[in-house]
């Protein structure tokens, strides 16, 4: 089981460092939001995740076929939207969360290799983790 850790500190305001391994990032949230705005919101690190992850998973296959793709480009929105089948869309609990994921690729492919890497892309472990559904467990103390 492959385990992944991150530290995440509170700092002046919103603002949040984030710690992965020895690399450092800063979270926070724009002005409008009440944070200053010195990193991306979480929402925007979430969309990075498995814009990174479906960028790597494209790459991964498409070197072990031998395909020559010089560049992915991967776009991501998130938004609050209606569930489809909406019976009382007036409460904000029949919201539901929902990622546009466009994937760009250039390079020298054929249709057969492009539908290929789309399918891939669905693979990625990221991607898998969101549309499978996550447990959190908290375990809140005073330090």
């Amino acid at each position: 089981m492959t385990m992944t850790s991150v530290t995440v500190r509170s700092q002046e305001g919103l603002r949040q460092e984030i710690t992965a391994g020895r690399h450092r990032l800063v979270a926070d949230e724009p002005v409008e939001a009440g944070g200053t705005d010195a990193g991306p919101d979480p929402y925007a690190l979430l969309l990075a995740a498995l814009g990174a992850c479906t960028a790597m998973t494209v790459r991964i296959y498409a070197q072990r076929k031998g395909w020559v793709v010089d560049e992915i480009t991967v776009e991501l929105e998130h938004a609050k939207v209606h569930a489809e089948d909406c019976a009382n869309c007036e409460s904000p609990a029949s919201l539901v969360d929902r990622i546009q994921r466009r994937i760009r690729l250039r390079g020298r492919l054929d249709s057969a290799q492009v539908s290929r890497l789309a399918e891939i892309a669905r693979k990625c472990p990221v991607h898998k983790t969101l549309v499978g559904g996550v447990r959190v467990l908290d375990d809140v103390a005073l330090a």
